[in-house]
């Protein structure tokens, strides 16, 4: 049996491959089976029968604990057959023999069972690897389904990617990775609970250092390194002009991701027509070569972006009338549907110019407290001194503060409305093993 543990890229850019299984016992043994699978803790059951759950809970007795109902509940929906009886679930498929060895001293079986046509099995996302740190990027907007890509790792990049370009500065890059060092190190238990999180505490740092390097930029325009490409202050408009393209290398990405997540849901015909698509993906190059042809003042480029733009309007539509009731009233809601998604997606790409934006901020408040430090020295006086030390300590612990703040919200805004908004269409549901409520605690008198 194929081992989800391979390390192939396949396996690395998809949720754990789950197994459906019946877990058969002989009757007399449910209870120990029970107890092996919560013990376990590999197995997720199916979810209880609203006439079972009523009918036991109808039964209960005032002497029967949470761990008693919830038993009477399982060996309630287990399904007999002759001596044996069965309970149906998931399990991930690296995990088969190893419960299968938890269950032989009771008698028990793992049997391994064909998936059931249109239920879609729990997702478990891989516990190791480089992009476990970026999981909850995805994990707060929701659940990958199943048959999708994990798009973690290639999530928690471009985050950090964008958080750098708002928030460049060599010195606040640094203080990012001091962080990372301390919360790794566990030593602060505040900071214990984020330890999983380092490695994105300290991505956001590099990429801050990067481009702070690329900007000029250390705790504001101190010279202390030099502009290796632009300062933001001065070339506010080829700020702007990257901030877009890479805002329209991540979309494409994202329309890429999308794709691949369309054709795994529903076949070439679902990617084909999908907004989120290959539908919508013929519109977003449209745009771009339009773009690129007036640019360029190419007619040809022109030309042909113009009838790649038909094409993936006449498909977008007939993917959204396929997607609504049909008669006028179907036709009337794919029109007004693909007017949104026109308009959107240029909306889409000229949001990412807030990454010139607030990366323009960042410059504008360091040079701010950089300047009044610089007056205060000046003076001479030794008052004047302490004043620009003060000046100098309290400006960037603000900027850092409320810049960091809003870098990170902003990137995450992106993420969220901006990319994932193509690459996810379905939401799955996360994969919860079983397990029996723990002995109440006997009270004694």
């Amino acid at each position: 049996m194929h081992s989800t543990s391979s390390g192939s890229w396949r396996d690395a850019v998809r949720p754990v491959r789950m197994q459906r299984i019946a877990l058969v016992v002989p009757s007399m043994h449910q209870r120990a089976l029970l107890d092996r699978v919560s013990s376990a803790g590999v197995v997720e059951l199916d979810a209880l029968r609203p006439d079972i759950e009523a009918a036991v809970v109808a039964e209960r007795r005032p002497d029967w604990s949470d761990r008693e109902l919830e038993l009477r509940r399982r060996t309630a929906q287990a399904v007999p057959h002759g001596p044996v009886t069965a309970l149906l679930g998931w399990t991930p498929a690296a995990k088969l023999g190893e419960l299968a060895d938890a269950l032989a001293p009771v008698g028990g079986a793992a049997v391994p069972l064909p998936s059931p046509r249109g239920v879609q099995p729990p997702t478990l996302l891989r516990q190791k690897g480089r992009g476990q740190s970026f999981e909850v990027l995805v994990g707060t907007y929701t659940t990958v389904p199943y048959v999708d890509v994990d798009p973690a790792l290639a999530a928690g990049i471009a985050y950090v990617a964008m958080f750098g370009m708002m928030f460049g500065d060599v010195g606040h890059g640094l203080l990012l990775l001091l962080g990372a060092v301390i919360v790794r190190s566990g030593r602060v238990g505040r900071l214990a609970r984020l330890k999983p999180a380092w490695p994105f505490l300290a991505g956001a740092g590099a990429a801050s250092v990067v481009f702070g390097v690329l900007y000029g930029e250390m705790f504001g325009p101190t010279g202390l390194v030099p502009v290796v490409w632009l300062s933001p202050v001065d070339n506010a408009v080829p700020l702007l002009l990257t901030a877009i393209g890479a805002g329209a290398v991540l979309l494409a990405g994202a329309y890429a991701l999308g794709i691949v997540n369309r054709y795994r849901e529903g076949g070439w015909g679902y990617a084909l027509y999908a907004r989120t698509g290959i539908a919508g993906a013929l519109l977003f190059l449209a745009l771009g070569g339009v773009a690129g042809g007036i640019y360029f003042g190419s007619d040809w480029l022109l030309a042909g972006s113009v009838l790649l733009g038909i094409a993936g309007l006449l498909l977008t539509f007939a993917g959204l009338l396929a997607a609504s009731d049909g008669g006028g009233a179907g036709v009337l809601q794919a029109i007004v549907e693909l007017f949104d998604v026109v308009v959107r997606l240029g909306s889409n790409v000229v949001s990412f110019a807030r990454l010139a934006a607030f990366g323009l901020t960042h410059a504008a408040l360091g040079a701010i407290v950089w300047t009044g430090t610089v007056a205060l020295w000046n003076g001479g006086s030794v008052p004047e001194r302490l004043g620009a030390v003060l000046v100098l300590i309290a400006g960037t612990g603000v900027a850092f503060a409320l810049e960091a703040l809003v870098a990170g919200i902003q990137a995450l805004r992106l993420e969220y409305y901006e990319l994932f908004s193509r690459v996810f269409d379905l939401d799955g549901r996360p994969f919860r093993p079983w397990r029996l409520p723990a002995d109440e605690p006997e009270v004694t008198s």
